[in-house]
Order: structure tokens, then sequence, then C-alpha cells
């Protein structure tokens, strides 16, 4: 092989790593804006059953 196809050759392989660099990085900040929003969708569904059964965990029962 010359000089030239080599080049080509490596200049396409470290294309082909930057954009799969890219891809993984997208995927890793999606993952995380998703695991925010569902922690943010779990703490107002907690606070939305506590308006609506507001009574609930307010008592404790204890015998001796």
């Amino acid at each position: 092989m010359d000089v030239a196809a080599l080049s080509v050759i490596n200049t396409i392989a470290h294309v082909k790593q930057q954009a799969g660099m890219q891809v993984l990085k997208m995927v890793m900040d999606t993952s995380r804006n998703n695991s925010e929003l569902m922690t943010q969708i779990l703490s107002s569904a907690k606070i939305m059953e506590q308006s609506v059964n507001p009574h609930l965990g307010a008592n404790i029962d204890i015998r001796v």
C-alpha cells in the first residue's frame, strides 16, 4: 500500500471514532436529562398524593 492510501484510511478511522464519541456523548446527555425529569415527576407525584390524602402518615398507632 502507498502512503496516501494509508493516510486516507487513518483519517477515515479517526472521523468514525470521533463520530462515535459524539453519539455516545449525546446518549449520555439524554440519559442524564431523562433521569432528572423522572426524579422531578416522582417528587411531584409524591406531593400530589399528599395533597389528595393529607391525613395519611400523620398518626402512628403504638401499643406497649
